[in-house]
């Protein structure tokens, strides 16, 4: 079967060298100088990489026959596609090909059904699930252990387990509130009542002093009044 790995970008320099936004866990063996792919639209390929390397941790690639911007800069937003062995499965068993989770369906940890993951977008720091909605809507799921902690093949099924707001912006509005609700009691019963205290027992404090410097000093003119006369 045909797999989309990556996407052509903007060109990168004058000698042919495009960027490419990766879509494969394996950009190593799918991307690699030597790799046939396919592409979409099918008239700019089939393209062959010549050499690739990474630079400001993006993937730079050259392709046979692209020697100039001009020739990079056409190819622009093609879509690079190749040809997968539908029972092949990723060595690490917490990986999964993107044709392995489309059309799975997405239930919460308690049962709710979510949707249909539809698509996998593949961003520079996470990848994200792409599920459709009963509704028509779409949301966004971040494909990492927290949120995802379960992908069941044989039950064609992803388990999520969303935080609150990712599937009901309510929800993040809610617990906002509480949040903000519980920050100004805190702040206000503890830290204002404290200083109100300190304040006080300063004040009551201060007036005792005045009191008793003021019986020092009685004791001690009536006491000199008295050995003068």
């Amino acid at each position: 079967m045909q797999l989309v790995v990556a996407r052509i970008g903007r060109a990168h320099g004058i000698k042919g060298e495009v960027t490419v936004e990766v879509r494969t866990d394996e950009p190593e063996l799918r991307l690699g100088p030597g790799a046939v792919l396919a592409t979409e639209p099918a008239s700019a390929g089939p393209l062959t990489i010549e050499s690739g390397r990474v630079h400001s941790g993006r993937l730079l690639l050259r392709f046979e026959g692209v020697r100039d911007r001009n020739a990079a800069e056409a190819l622009r937003n093609t879509l690079l596609i190749a040809e997968v062995d539908p029972e092949e499965l990723p060595e690490d068993p917490e990986e999964f090909y993107d044709h392995q989770l489309i059309d799975l369906d997405v239930v919460t940890v308690d049962g709710t059904e979510v949707g249909r993951i539809s698509e996998i977008s593949h961003l520079p720091y996470q990848d994200l699930l792409i599920v459709k909605r009963p509704d028509g809507g779409e949301v966004m799921i971040p494909f990492v252990s927290e949120v995802v902690p379960e992908i069941d093949l044989e039950a064609q099924r992803a388990v999520i387990d969303p935080p609150p707001g990712l599937l009901d912006e309510a929800e993040a509005e809610i617990a906002g509130s509480r949040e903000d609700a519980t920050a100004g009691n805190r702040k206000g019963g503890t830290e204002g009542d404290r200083k109100g205290e300190i304040a006080g027992s300063r004040k009551g404090e201060a007036a005792d002093g005045g009191a008793t410097e003021g019986d020092r000093k009685g004791d001690t003119t009536g006491g000199r009044e008295d050995e003068s006369s």
